[in-house]
């Protein structure tokens, strides 16, 4: 099992960048580190870790697919592919129509056989640099027929980078299982969750495609409520169940609150987003949910936690352990299991 941090222009390690805090976890021993697209972008984070890493694993986590086109992502993905040397990953999602036409400006429709599409098209683009064959890809959705050598980066040692997608609902992870190398679980899925629902529906992507499991590989970040006094975990607590509620507001994640028994919960938190309640709606996770979501306790604990929640069920865990209490001894446990 792979063990993964975050990055961010100013996370990570105090007031760092991304590159110095990149080179410091990947001295404590961090196989793969991700970068988000929230309030900054996660491919100029990965260019400084780029520059100042060597061995670890280099992915978006995830990086807004519909907000951008095949041809934008294939290019900017080649780009820090090339400069991480060969340690790339392409993460992606779909984000939720509201944020789509009303935040990027952008059409939404049939998300799912949308982003099937936006991914072949990516490698169609690959395939005529790497591989020399003619663009000619056409689509419902995306139409790329022309590649002047001007525009083409031509082909490299290291290839096209892998490409994991993130999903919460059936049909985006099925998707993920047809045209990709991994999948994103969504930090809001629970172990139970992934194992009736999203497994699934991986394994019916996969038999579409003719692949085994063995050809793919699943990450799981999920949320962590770390400290080594009451007081820190409380603080810690706190945090994390307005997470849970921002996420458990949004209508597309309804599912998981569902087969928890929780889907009015859903309804309840959606309205108070609206009227921008953000920390009240923190208070309506309880202790179970709370539970049910994340690992809770000492960094001692995390281990044995982690076995139990996922063991068989994912091939690396993210849980943001660089930005908790604990961390080194975390990782260091972690890495004996």
């Amino acid at each position: 099992m792979k063990i993964d941090g975050f990055v961010g222009v100013y996370a990570g390690a105090g007031d760092l960048n991304a590159g110095l805090a990149a080179k410091s976890q990947e001295e404590a021993g961090y196989d793969g580190l991700w970068a988000a697209e929230t309030s900054h972008d996660p491919f100029v984070s990965l260019t400084l870790a780029a520059e100042h890493t060597e061995r670890v694993e280099l992915g978006t986590s995830i990086v807004v697919a519909f907000g951008r086109n095949p041809m934008d992502l294939a290019v900017t993905a080649n780009d820090l592919q090339l400069m991480s040397k060969g340690r790339f990953i392409l993460g992606l999602g779909s984000q939720i129509k509201p944020h789509i036409e009303k935040r990027f400006s952008m059409p939404w429709s049939k998300p799912a056989a949308r982003m099937r599409e936006f991914i072949l098209a990516m490698r169609a683009i690959w395939d005529s640099w790497h591989n020399g064959t003619k663009l000619e890809f056409r689509g419902e959705f995306y139409t790329h027929t022309l590649m002047t050598p001007f525009f083409n980066p031509g082909p490299s040692e290291h290839g096209a980078p892998k490409v994991f997608l993130a999903g919460v609902g059936e049909k985006m992870t099925e998707v993920a299982g047809e045209v990709c190398d991994g999948f994103l679980a969504h930090a809001f899925s629970t172990p139970r969750y992934m194992r009736e629902v999203t497994i699934p529906a991986l394994e019916k992507g996969l038999k579409k495609a003719g692949r085994s499991r063995e050809d793919f590989e699943i990450t799981s970040p999920g949320f962590m409520v770390l400290g080594n006094s009451d007081e820190e975990l409380e603080r810690a607590a706190t945090g994390v169940r307005q997470q849970i509620a921002f996420y458990g507001s949004t209508p597309a994640y309804r599912p998981v609150l569902e087969l928890h028994g929780w889907g009015d919960l859903q309804s309840e938190l959606n309205v108070m987003s609206k009227r921008g309640e953000w920390v009240e709606m923190g208070k309506l996770i309880n202790d179970d949910i709370l539970s049910e979501f994340a690992i809770i306790g000492r960094p001692s604990d995390v281990p044995k936690e982690v076995e139990n929640r996922y063991g068989g069920l994912t091939d690396r865990i993210g849980y943001g352990i660089g930005r908790s209490n604990g961390a080194n001894e975390t990782v260091e446990k972690l890495r004996a299991l």
